[in-house]
């Protein structure tokens, strides 16, 4: 199959360029690189996979590239994904993650005005969400996000499902939860498993941002690329989430790295809470195993030993 990755450099990009190309697909990769990696793709690109330097926002280059690749599947990753940029700035948040998922489905129908590719879409769960008292939650509660960076993923969703009334895209958006694993950038603007393992490597000190008792649904980016693929097999449409149903706080997360660093773990600082951030995060997974059927494998436990290796390079 001819598929086209747009953030395919990043950190989740990479890996399901990886699987894509493991499964004999052609593909073609879109990416700025302003936060994605060329190393993360170097034995992709060794296997035939092709990189296209280039920002969503802009829209001719973008259809050019779209095009010539003529995809019958598109993932679409690139996103602004910085909460605290999403606040400081929601016209670039909103530029990126809105106008620049615009610009995809534009360049998929132009491209294949026949029968255009079918569009995976890369939202976000607990940034939708908000804060709520049904956890885990289903994807029919209602949306009220506490950031600029989940209102735009939220508008977002809501282009996919006009380019499907109006044209009849097929589309799917998956609601990820926090997603972890080798390749998430210890210095980059999200993840706080990456960036708790890197400051262990590099012997400082983990900073924990409020009480530390907030809770996230952690998936493992192994088990989150299988639900990629299978959304890209299908033909539903809509929003599915995308977690384990299971909440952690960010003090288990650090209780548990210390258990594989060892005796020397430094205490963690803390620091006021962050705007935007929400106290607890879960998702209900049951629409998944219906329409994907698919399931979160990796225990936390296993996902974040394979991270703290890989980070440190073991």
């Amino acid at each position: 199959m001819r598929t086209l990755v747009t953030g395919g450099a990043g950190f989740i990009g990479s890996h399901l360029v990886d699987a894509l190309l493991a499964r004999g697909d052609t593909v073609t990769v879109v990416d700025n690189l302003s936060s994605g990696n060329e190393g993360n793709l170097a034995a992709a690109l060794d296997a035939g996979a092709v990189l296209e330097r280039l920002d969503i926002r802009d829209a001719a280059g973008l259809a050019s590239t779209v095009a010539a690749a003529d995809p019958q599947l598109i993932f679409h990753l690139a996103a602004q994904v910085d909460v605290r940029v999403s606040l400081s700035d929601p016209a670039l948040d909103a530029r990126t993650n809105v106008e620049g998922t615009i610009n995809v489905l534009e360049a998929a129908r132009a491209a294949r005005p026949g029968s255009p590719a079918r569009v995976v879409f890369s939202s976000t769960g607990g940034a939708i969400y908000g804060e709520t008292d049904l956890l885990p939650t289903p994807e029919t509660v209602e949306p009220l996000p506490m950031a600029a960076y989940g209102q735009s993923k939220f508008c977002a969703e809501r282009y996919l499902g006009l380019y499907a009334r109006l044209y009849g895209m097929s589309t799917i958006a998956l609601r990820f939860g926090n997603v972890y694993g080798p390749r998430q950038d210890p210095h980059g603007e999200a993840g706080v498993v990456a960036i708790f393992c890197g400051r262990l490597r590099d012997g400082g000190v983990p900073k924990i941002f409020g009480t530390g008792t907030q809770t996230r649904d952690y998936i493992y980016v192994a088990d989150l690329v299988q639900a990629l693929l299978r959304a890209g097999d299908i033909d539903g449409v809509g929003v599915v989430n995308i977690g384990t149903e299971e909440e952690t706080s960010v003090l288990d997360i650090v209780a548990r790295l210390a258990e594989l660093h060892g005796p020397d773990t430094p205490e963690p600082e803390f620091a006021d809470a962050r705007l935007g951030e929400i106290e607890r995060s879960c998702l209900d997974a049951s629409r998944a195993r219906e329409v994907l059927g698919w399931s979160a494998e990796t225990p936390i436990s296993e996902g974040l030993r394979l991270t703290y290796e890989a980070v440190r390079g073991t």
